[in-house]
């Protein structure tokens, strides 16, 4: 008797499609109908292997490829998260993603549900071996590219810092932040009590004592609003806190960078005698 063969698992596909202008989408087949066609016509080609193309469209017409915000991509996502697809086909790469980046991102959810990826006129197929060498050669570019954006934004900070402009941060008692950032604008309050701050522990020459003087008059750290609503600091001193306050060269209207000082934008709030004796 023969053996009937077993029939393979069910491989459920979408078929991702993009462009990046709304030009030409009124025709009745347009670039998005072409590129649906060609995923259609491969994963037919794949039937033998239980491939079956899923009904629900993930079409964005009109968007760019270059960040994530694309409703059909989030949509196609939300299906993934749910367990509903087990293969992306997509005509090129390029479809899916510009962004080497986000492309990274959207492989990691792709390799967390076990989902495979195919692009139709690249011979691109996460479910094969040569397929997955090629993500990983991908990921390395994704990788390059987040390093170089780091040095760049380190680049950028430097430079920043070197002309004397505040980089950003948590501010710091004595000035509050210039609105929509940028700068630092002296709080003569604070600024007087951070003087008092530097005079008494002169006076007692230890921060365990002088942060628990500090307590006791009810003295806190810097207390600011966020951008997004949210109260931040206005904690008791501790010595970590208190030793950072005492060294911080802000105060004499430097900018630190590495080891490197700079003169700085903002005026001081603390003569360099009195900052000196502190050290």
């Amino acid at each position: 008797m023969s053996k009937t063969a077993e029939k393979p698992p069910t491989v459920r596909c979408a078929i991702y499609t993009r462009k990046s202008t709304e030009d030409g989408l009124e025709q009745e087949f347009n670039s998005l109908d072409a590129q649906r066609l060609a995923g259609e016509s491969f994963i037919a080609s794949q039937v033998s292997e239980g491939w079956v193309c899923i009904p629900d469209k993930y079409d964005d017409g009109g968007f760019t490829g270059g960040n994530m915000e694309r409703p059909a991509l989030q949509r196609l996502m939300a299906d993934i998260e749910a367990g509903k697809v087990d293969c992306i086909v997509v005509y090129k790469v390029d479809r899916l993603s510009r962004s080497l980046i986000d492309f990274s991102k959207i492989m990691e959810v792709f390799e967390r549900r076990k989902v495979a990826f195919v692009s139709v006129t690249q011979q691109f197929n996460t479910g094969t071996s040569m397929g997955r060498l090629m993500l990983n050669v991908l990921l390395s570019f994704a990788q390059f590219e987040r390093e170089m954006i780091s040095e760049r934004t380190r680049d950028k900070i430097a430079a920043t810092r070197r002309k004397g402009k505040w980089t950003g941060g948590y501010p710091m008692l004595g000035y509050d932040v210039v609105e929509n950032g940028g700068r630092l604008r002296v709080n003569e309050d604070e600024a007087a009590r951070v003087r008092d701050i530097f005079e008494l522990y002169l006076d007692r020459q230890s921060l365990l004592t002088t942060s628990a003087i500090l307590t006791e008059r009810g003295w806190t750290t810097k207390h600011w609003v966020s951008q997004k609503g949210r109260e931040m600091g206005g904690k008791p001193w501790g010595k970590n806190t208190l030793f950072k306050l005492l060294t911080n060269r802000i105060y004499l209207g430097k900018i630190t960078y590495k080891d490197e000082i700079y003169d700085a934008e903002h005026p001081a709030i603390v003569d360099a005698e009195l900052f000196d004796r502190a050290q």
